[in-house]
């Protein structure tokens, strides 16, 4: 008695090179062929295993190891396929069963449209090219699609399953974000909570007093089937300092997206990995803000710099991070000292409060000393802008940030660009029309090996030139930003009569103090995020 186990499969990777109309290879067209040649010969079918949506290169397919297993345990003595292809595309897998593991359990092996049958000793060898040329076209098409997602991503397109939180999907365009209002005020409410001196803790923690969802349960509540593996969705889950740290880090708020930052090992071994962050792709102005720049900057800077907030009063002190030693590099820590008029906050060079105590900076400045020599330095600043006419600002904004060389490099920049991008259609196009007559047999598979990976090393020149390009762009384009953020931070203020916080982060970006001299006196460095005036 023939016991057969009939075996169909389809997945995207057969639909993507054929036609739409084309329903050749569909699921009921297989089972249909194959229920007819089994019954017209008398065979028991013992079952029909089907794997819809699962790439013949997966060895997790539940339906196909369902039929191993059957096999092992005598259960079925013949498989049953369309072609081989769809019993599987990895040629490992078709050695280890078809000419292995069948043959030590008696099972035969049937394919009808290429004719391959265990049976036939003699097509052992054309099943083994046919295992090849398998999967030479899965690796072929695994690399299309990789490259075609690419591109897409190059191109700015947002190919992620869900839009990040403060976004959801165009319904016009699946591949553009645009922005969700009540998700977005709860992203910008965090932005200024965390400049106002709290930490990602008290954030949290003020979220979750006021009951305003998480992430993962907002878009729950709205429908999306988005799932988190460490998400128990029977409790309402709560704002985390990790979920507030990401959202503080990630550039999709200021209409960036940064994409492309995992991959599989390979299309025969899906497990993830992480790419390194100079093959990560890059794309600018994608789509609308929920951060202005000027918020980003100030918030990336305090994360640099972050520290623990003062056991008083849960704030973080102006000053921390701010302040360093002239002569070693040390950071400057406050400290509490007991003085007749109570505890004086000091800061004091960190090398003398270790054991070390090697460097030569030993006094401390209290904390009001310094804070006065700031606020009378950002104020002369804020003199200098205002006793300028509208014309001498301009100017003396202007030539500190871009000079005709900068602009003409721009110029050079942006033609090199345009070249290479070129470059690389043209490398695209023509390795489409290379794998065309591959498939139609002009040239042999070596000969497009050989091809590919040339055309492949000068694409990937082209592109590290263009990365090189890109931050060079860059860092113009953040001077040109020193400029406007240094009119805005200019234009909000007239005089400061006290400083705060916020006003450290928008003027400071570090002070200097040097060693107490003989006079009895020291030098302070203050050098400013702003343009100087003097």
């Amino acid at each position: 008695m023939y016991n057969v186990g009939i075996y169909v499969r389809l997945s995207d990777e057969d639909r993507y090179k054929r036609d739409k109309s084309d329903d050749s290879d569909s699921i009921a067209n297989q089972k249909s062929m194959l229920l007819k040649y089994a019954l017209n010969r008398n065979w028991n079918v013992v079952g029909i295993y089907s794997d819809d949506d699962w790439s013949g290169a997966d060895r997790n397919r539940p339906q196909f190891n369902k039929l191993i297993q059957d096999c092992e345990n005598g259960l079925i003595n013949i498989v049953l396929c369309k072609t081989q292809a769809r019993f599987s595309r990895d040629m490992e897998i078709i050695e280890k069963y078809l000419h292995d593991k069948f043959i030590e359990w008696r099972v035969r092996f049937i394919s009808i449209v290429d004719n391959a049958d265990t049976n036939v000793r003699e097509n052992k060898k054309a099943r083994q090219i046919n295992g090849l040329i398998n999967e030479w076209y899965l690796e072929d098409l695994s690399r299309d699609i990789r490259d075609s997602l690419q591109n897409k991503r190059e191109d700015g397109l947002f190919l992620g399953s869900f839009a990040p939180y403060g976004y959801m999907k165009d319904p016009n365009d699946k591949n553009k974000l645009i922005i969700d209002l009540v998700a977005a005020e709860v992203v910008k409410e965090i932005y200024a909570l965390y400049l106002s001196g709290l930490g990602y803790h008290k954030i949290a923690t003020n979220l979750n007093n006021k009951g305003i969802p998480t992430p993962t349960n907002y878009k729950k509540e709205n429908g999306s089937k988005f799932v988190c593996k460490k998400a128990k969705y029977k409790e309402k889950t709560k704002w985390s300092q990790d979920t507030i740290a990401k959202i503080l880090q990630n550039e999709v708020y200021i209409g960036n997206l940064i994409q492309g930052k995992s991959t599989y090992v390979s299309y025969k071994n899906h497990k993830v990995i992480s790419k390194p962050k100079e093959q990560w792709t890059y794309s600018y102005g994608t789509h609308e803000a929920i951060i202005d720049i000027e918020t980003w900057r100030r918030v990336q800077e305090k994360k640099s710099k972050r520290t623990k907030p003062l056991k008083t009063t849960g704030e973080i002190y102006m000053l921390s991070c701010k302040v360093y030693c002239k002569e070693c590099g040390a950071v400057f820590t406050r400290q509490l000292y007991t003085t007749k008029d109570g505890k004086t906050p000091y800061l004091k060079c960190k090398s003398r409060i270790l054991a070390s105590r090697d460097c030569i900076n030993k006094e401390s400045i209290r904390c009001d000393i310094i804070e006065k020599y700031i606020l009378d330095e950002i104020n002369k600043q804020l003199d200098n802008y205002y006793n300028l006419n509208e014309l001498e600002r301009n100017y003396k904004l202007q030539k500190a940030a871009l000079d005709d060389e900068t602009i003409n490099k721009v110029k050079s920049y942006d033609e090199e660009k345009e070249s290479l991008n070129e470059k690389i259609a043209r490398k695209n196009d023509y390795y489409k029309k290379l794998y065309e007559d591959k498939l139609e047999g002009i040239i042999t598979q070596e000969e497009f090996v050989m091809f590919r990976t040339k055309f492949s090393k000068e694409v990937e020149e082209y592109k590290k030139r263009l990365t090189i390009i890109e931050d060079e762009l860059k860092n113009i384009k953040d001077k040109e930003e020193h400029i406007n953020i240094s009119e805005s931070v200019f234009e909000k203020y007239r005089h400061i009569d006290k400083l705060s916080k916020d006003i450290v982060d928008e003027f400071v970006d570090v002070i200097k103090v040097g060693k107490v001299d003989h006079l009895n006196t020291r030098d302070i460095d203050i050098h400013l995020n702003i343009i100087n005036l003097d």
